[in-house]
């Protein structure tokens, strides 16, 4: 084997060239999340090592990696940057999806997305949620609409909390067509072509880098062959495998930004001599508890996120929602243990561990939400 084939064939994780990426990733992220500026080097970087091409099919130059692969991926950039995480996350999930060969996508509009990624940064995300119906897990018909033309169809609409979206080259927008009798799903649509703006809408608390704005459609045209996954309503339901590969690749971010604050951490407790005790902080029983709290919560994630995603490529049904609920709740309560350990330096913009805080804190908010966990597996343990 050459040296090239032997770093190739490596675990991505594993490769020195992976590492130098998140790295870099990682000492930019603050000044990232201080300007809500969209990190478009990371994504040219991790082009060049091949990251966004991970799940691609092995025979079109891709990754072929499975979902376990791609949790330990998305959880070492998560730890670096988790707004350049989800982006990824997106991405790498649109790519598992149209290497299937179930995949209703027509051939060659699929290859055509599947060779833009190969090619260059081309970035694709879903854009579904709007103003007036907020998430479409709960239920209910976008507004955006899809009207037919004698070549294809007009989309009109507005999309809300659209990831990445300075840095798409491709948005699978959700939506309606104008029939008596409504179509639903996927339409394709590049970016660059008229018709559409994004306002810069986000200023959020955390996950500033995301760029997640609005994208307004007024109009924009495109071929009849991209309405790429359209179906009658009754027929429209959540793909199990879509959903498994989004709820743990969610959850593997936010386990990696409360391994982020843990090393940060150690780092302070280790550095930290107050004059009167003449040691470091790191060497009193009561910081070691409750470090050792953290990875006890930290070794949970770790065996639920293994478990589960191994269990969903060897074609299972764990319940991935439940493992969300308990992922994200450990890695919000690892942070919070850590910045209650330390007082006012854990709230200190100066101190990565506060960013961490606000970015851990928006797994909350990220589907499939508590509420809704809780009351499915509720109702099924009830009805026996």
């Amino acid at each position: 084997m050459t040296a090239d084939i032997e770093t190739a064939a490596r675990p991505v994780t594993e490769r020195a060239d992976f590492a130098d990426v998140v790295a870099a990733i990682a000492a930019r992220a603050a000044e990232h999340d201080r300007d809500a500026s969209f990190p478009h080097e990371a994504f040219t970087e991790l082009h060049r090592v091949g990251v966004l091409n991970l799940t691609v099919p092995a025979e079109l130059g891709g990754g072929g990696a499975t979902l376990a692969e791609t949790v330990e991926v998305i959880r070492a950039v998560g730890a670096a940057d988790p707004s350049v995480a989800l982006v990824l996350a997106m991405h790498l999930i649109a790519h598992a999806g149209l290497g299937r060969p179930d995949n209703p996508w027509p051939k060659e509009v699929r290859r055509r997305v599947q060779r833009s990624s190969l090619a260059g940064v081309a970035l694709i995300n879903a854009l579904r949620v709007e103003p007036e119906l907020g998430t479409p897990a709960r239920g209910g018909l976008p507004a955006t609409v899809a009207e037919r033309t004698d070549d294809g169809w007009v989309l009109r609409g507005h999309k809300i909390y659209s990831t990445g979206a300075p840095g798409l080259r491709w948005m699978l927008v959700w939506a309606r067509t104008g029939d008596p009798e409504p179509l639903v799903g996927a339409f394709l649509v590049p970016a660059g072509v008229p018709g559409y703006r994004i306002e810069p809408t986000w200023d959020h608390l955390g996950m500033r880098a995301t760029r997640s704005d609005d994208v307004i459609f007024e109009g924009v045209r495109i071929p009849a062959e991209y309405a790429v996954d359209v179906q009658p309503a009754a027929r429209a339901r959540p793909d199990a495998r879509v959903t498994a590969w989004n709820t743990l690749l969610i959850s593997a971010i936010y386990d990696g930004v409360a391994r982020a604050a843990r090393d940060w951490l150690v780092g302070y407790l280790n550095e930290r001599t107050p004059a009167n005790l003449g040691r470091p902080l790191a060497t009193l029983p009561r910081f070691q508890t409750a470090v050792g709290r953290i990875e006890a919560l930290l070794l949970a994630n770790d065996t639920l996120l293994q478990s589960a995603a191994r269990q969903a490529d060897a074609g299972g049904a764990p319940d991935v929602g439940l493992v969300k609920h308990l992922v994200t709740g450990n890695a919000v309560q690892a942070v919070e243990l850590g910045i209650g350990l330390i007082g006012n330096p854990g709230l200190s913009r100066r101190n990565p561990i506060e960013r961490h805080y606000r970015n851990v804190l928006c797994s909350r908010i990220h589907t499939p939400q508590d509420d809704t966990v809780l009351i499915a597996a509720g109702t099924a343990a009830l009805a026996g």
